[in-house]
Order: structure tokens, then C-alpha cells, then sequence
């Protein structure tokens, strides 16, 4: 359970005895556990450059406007969290394992990052292994559902468990009855490419086509031939950057979106993939639709974009400010900085208390001795014990004879009880 009011409260009666000099004079603070040196310090592994460096602008900015607040709201243990270490995932799992070193060896007691799950995998041991907090806001990979972390890792995205069921029922339900399915051959891609097929067995569609490639393919001629041959009436791709080429060899071979129906995934969501796969053309996609974890409160979409005016795809954004305000709410819970103490909390802070909606308000509660039940700008969370979110909301996306992308609709999926 978390901390009991009574517990709390004879730590806040306690703070009054604990003075720190500053800069400026003395300043009051709580009592902190021993384990910590009373300062919440962050770092983030996330995509300056690589595949995702599209998802990095607003994940980035997601972590400095999450500190803002933060510390607009008096801190976390009572002082102001750092500038955060910053470190770039670079699309290759050696470069992101360097930065998750360089960020280690800064004193971070937690990391926000790597974006993707290949990275991820790249760095969980070193930084777990360290007793170091992770925290993912757009790790889907489901390999990480029952991965051996030492309850140190945790990710605000939901599963691919979650999006293979909502993508398997938009397939379904538009009539398509035999699909082909080509995939990063990566955790990520080779995961919701399974669990997709899953989903669809399941429905009765029949599935003519499962294949992967090589992260680094830059050819995709023969795998569009592939599909082509199978002669289905629907193709799920599974990409990152590399799928406007995936794409463009499926449009040529004759099996595009003015062709069949075409379905992507999370990592094809991005407002410029129409202009990218044809710039002559960006109607080339129309009709073309795919599922993706939800973007959030749309108004954090505008305090984003009024923070950051230079970004443009919010897939993700909100996802990595929960990161955050979990994080340091995990800490006041705690009453420590030390991650293997405030670790717990990330789970009990999401869950059957007192809802609140921003770093500010639940802190209030918390300072009151009242267990609290964060809802993020991503959504509800409440994570189950591995630290992942239970049930999640997935946008329904699609592209317009403009090339523009739009959300049609939002689904809700949730885990097996």
C-alpha cells in the first residue's frame, strides 16, 4: 500500500526541523530519506537524430515543460529539479546504450526514454541494473510486459498486447478478409506483427502474408513483389522512418492505398509521411488509416505546441510529460530521491486514490496525507504491478486526398481481467 496519512504527517511535523541555506536565504524543507541527497536529478535517452528524430521535438520539450511545472509548483522535496541531462538515442542500440551511460554517470536517479523499444532493450540492464528508475513513454514492445527489471522499469505507452487488438477490429470490421503483414524485424515490429495476427485469426480474417525485414533495408522492391503476390485485400505495414520507401515500393508494385486497403501502425503517424512517400502526389495515401496510442488532452497539445512552437507530431508528447509528473510524484510520495525507495510509488500513484490532474493538485493531496490517483494528459492510467498502463485509449488515424492526416476516432482496449 502507499504511505499511510499517518506516516506523512509525522514526516511533514518532522520537516520543520531540517534548514538548507540557498542562494537567496534559508529555506525550509521535509525530512528525505537517507538513501537520497534530497534532489530529484533526471536525464533522457530520446531521438535527437535516427528513425524516431520526428517523435523527438515534442518528447523533449514534453520533459522541460514537465519541469516547469514542477518546479512552477514549489519543486519536488521541497527544491527545484535540475536542468534535465540530456542524451540522444541516435536510432542504434550502441548509441543509445553510450548515452544511457553518459547520463548514468551525471548521478540521474531516473531516465526518461529511450522512445523506441529496440533502444530500450539496448539500456534497461545498465540502468536497472544501476538501481536507476526508467521510464518510457513510447516503449510498446510487449516483451517488456514481464521483463526481469528489478521493478525499476516503467512505461506511460500502452502495449502492443493493447493496440494488435484495436488494429485487428478496424481491419475486421471494415470487411478486408485477407490480409498481408510486413514488419520492422525488430521487438517492436516483430511483436505487433504476431500479436496483429492474432487479433485477426481470431476475428476470422485470414492472414496470407507475415513478413519482416532488416531495420537497416533501404530496398523494399522485393517485399513489395511479395505482397503482391499474395493477393490480399488489405497490408498492414509496421514501420518507422523507413516505411515511406516501404510504401512508395507498394504503391509502384500496384498494391497502395488507391489499390487495397492499407493500414500502419504507431510509427507511421506523422503529419508530413503523405508529402514524404509523394511529394508530387500526397494524395497517393488517401484513404490509408492506422491506429496509434492517443494524443492526449488537446489542450496539452496546445500547451505543447505554445511552449514549443517548432513541433509538429505530438504522437507521444503526452506520454513522456506523464513520465515526469510520475516520476516526481513518486517521490513525494516516498519522501525520498533514492530510486530503489520512490520506485514503488510509481504504480500506487496512478492508482485507487483521490484523482488529480497535474502535478500541482496532486502534490496538495499528497502534502495532505491524502493517496492520490494521478490522470495523466495521455489519459488514465492506472498501471498494473509491472508498471505499465492496464487499459488505453488508441486514436483511429487517416489520410485525405490532401495528404493531411486526421483522427476519425478514439478506441478504448484494456487487458484481460
Amino acid at each position: 500500500m502507499r504511505a499511510s496519512a499517518a506516516w506523512r504527517t509525522a514526516v511533514l511535523a518532522s520537516a520543520a526541523a531540517l534548514v538548507v541555506a540557498g542562494c537567496g536565504g534559508a529555506a525550509e524543507r521535509r525530512d528525505v530519506d537517507a538513501g537520497g541527497d534530497g534532489v530529484l536529478n533526471l536525464g533522457y535517452v530520446l531521438p535527437e537524430t535516427g528513425p524516431l528524430s520526428y517523435l523527438g521535438p515534442a518528447q523533449i520539450a514534453s520533459v522541460k515543460l514537465a519541469v516547469e511545472e514542477i518546479n512552477e509548483a514549489g519543486g519536488v522535496l521541497g527544491l527545484p529539479v535540475p536542468e534535465v541531462v540530456a542524451s540522444d538515442e541516435a536510432g542504434r542500440a550502441d548509441a543509445a546504450a553510450r548515452s544511457a551511460d553518459r547520463v548514468l554517470s551525471t548521478g540521474a536517479d531516473a531516465i526518461v526514454g529511450a522512445a523506441s523499444s529496440e533502444a530500450s532493450s539496448a539500456i534497461v540492464d545498465s540502468v536497472t541494473g544501476s538501481g536507476v528508475v526508467q521510464c518510457s513513454g513510447s516503449n510498446t514492445a510487449a516483451t517488456f510486459g514481464d521483463y526481469s527489471d528489478n521493478g525499476l522499469y516503467f512505461r506511460t505507452a500502452p502495449s502492443d498486447d493493447l493496440q494488435a487488438m484495436v488494429l485487428g477490429k478496424v481491419i475486421a470490421e471494415d470487411g478486408n478478409e485477407r490480409v498481408a503483414l510486413v514488419a520492422r524485424g525488430d521487438d517492436y515490429g516483430r511483436g505487433l506483427l504476431e500479436l496483429t495476427t492474432k487479433a485477426l485469426e481470431a476475428a476470422g480474417v485470414t492472414v496470407v502474408l507475415g513478413e519482416t525485414y532488416e531495420t537497416g533495408t533501404t530496398n523494399f522492391d522485393g517485399i513489395a513483389r511479395k505482397v503482391a503476390e499474395a493477393n490480399p485485400d488489405a497490408v498492414v505495414v509496421v514501420s518507422f522512418e523507413e516505411g515511406t520507401r516501404l510504401l512508395r515500393a507498394l504503391i509502384e508494385a500496384g498494391v497502395g492505398p488507391r489499390d487495397l486497403a492499407v493500414y500502419g501502425a504507431d510509427g507511421l503517424r506523422r503529419t508530413e509521411l503523405a508529402s514524404a512517400v509523394s511529394p508530387d502526389d500526397p494524395g497517393a495515401l488517401a484513404g490509408m488509416k492506422g491506429t496509434a496510442p492517443t494524443l492526449g488532452d488537446e489542450e496539452y497539445g496546445k500547451q505543447l505546441t505554445a511552449f514549443a512552437p517548432e513541433v509538429k507530431d505530438l504522437q507521444y508528447a503526452a506520454q513522456v510529460f506523464d513520465c515526469v509528473t510520475i516520476i516526481a510524484l513518486a517521490v513525494e510520495a516516498a519522501q525520498s530521491d533514492d530510486p530503489t525507495v520512490f520506485a514503488p510509488e510509481m504504480v500506487r500513484v496512478t492508482t485507487n486514490g483521490e484523482k488529480c490532474t497535474s502535478f500541482a493538485a496532486c502534490k496538495d493531496l499528497l502534502d495532505r496525507g491524502v493517496d492520490i490517483d494521478y490522470e495523466g494528459v495521455s489519459g488514465p492510467l492506472d498501471f498494473e504491478e509491472r508498471g505499465e498502463p492496464r487499459e488505453a485509449l488508441f486514436d483511429v488515424y487517416a489520410y485525405d486526398e490532401s495528404g493531411a492526416l486526421r483522427t476519425v476516432r478514439t478506441e478504448k482496449s484494456a487487458a484481460p481481467n
